[in-house]
């Protein structure tokens, strides 16, 4: 008889993406991306006054986005100091969200919470994708609204994370984070619970003084990029960084020293039933 492949233990691997995520500096990551939260707010056209959730808020690029619309902000993240950085921010603009310690696959409200549910770039990384769904429809009430932005198998961030896997591959089991840009693995994860979906596969351009430097500056500040060349010898590190420059020079259309290249995300607005 052949043995049946064991499950992945979902709490050990959220474990070590909490200790991955909350390494380095994410925020300087995550602000170079305000404009998707921006795009994604007028995507699903909220008004004024009703109650938003951004889950897996970062350093609050969305859940800012909302409140600059007159929403009544939530954001939660498992990062304290993403967190912190959110609530300076908002501080910074005179903008009003409360910022509390929350998990996307435990979020911590009771259910129909929420007008509005939203996560850019957030949700998608959660290890448990079914429960990471059952959670934003749970909060959401009946005929609000969920918008996502996700990154797509196809483009540069799906290339880049397939490239890290081949150095350090994700446990046996695991789904993909860049399912979740795709509009199959969406209908399979909210099946009969919402009444529409609408997607927009759309381009974020990324702009960087060169390919070597935007991998220095992602090694230096994002945390699953630094943990996988810290967990290799010196010639897998400089290997890593050769194949992860070139990754960018394929993308690259600046045609001059710079780096300019496109990288596909699919939004998305759900409507609950």
């Amino acid at each position: 008889m052949t043995a049946q492949p064991q499950a992945p233990d979902l709490t050990v691997i959220k474990e070590r993406q909490q200790k991955a995520w909350s390494s380095g500096d994410y925020g300087k990551v995550g602000a170079k991306l305000v404009i998707m939260g921006e795009l994604l707010c007028e995507a699903v056209d909220f008004r004024p006054g009703q109650r938003v959730l951004d889950v897996a808020c970062g350093n609050g690029n969305t859940a800012l986005a909302a409140a600059r619309r007159f929403g009544e902000v939530v954001g939660i993240d498992y990062v304290p100091a993403l967190l912190q950085e959110a609530r300076e921010r908002a501080e910074a603009e005179g903008l009003e969200v409360d910022f509390r310690e929350g998990d996307a696959e435990n979020i911590p409200f009771p259910d129909a919470s929420f007008d509005v549910v939203l996560s850019s770039i957030g949700a998608m990384f959660a290890p448990n994708q079914e429960k990471v769904a059952d959670e934003l429809l749970r909060v959401l009430r009946p005929g609000g609204k969920l918008g996502m932005a996700n990154w797509t198998p196809d483009g540069y961030a799906g290339e880049m994370f397939r490239t890290l896997g081949t150095y350090m591959p994700p446990p046996a089991g695991l789904k993909s984070p860049v399912l979740w840009g795709t509009e199959e693995r969406l209908r399979e994860l909210f099946g009969y619970r919402i009444d529409s979906l609408w997607t927009e596969r759309r381009s974020f351009v990324f702009r960087y003084p060169s390919a070597r430097y935007h991998i220095e500056y992602m090694r230096t500040y994002f945390g699953p990029m630094s943990k996988t060349f810290e967990a290799l010898d010196e010639e897998g590190q400089r290997s890593l960084e050769r194949d992860l420059i070139e990754l960018v020079e394929r993308f690259n259309r600046s045609g001059d020293e710079t780096a300019v290249w496109p990288g596909y995300y699919l939004e998305v607005v759900a409507n609950k039933g």
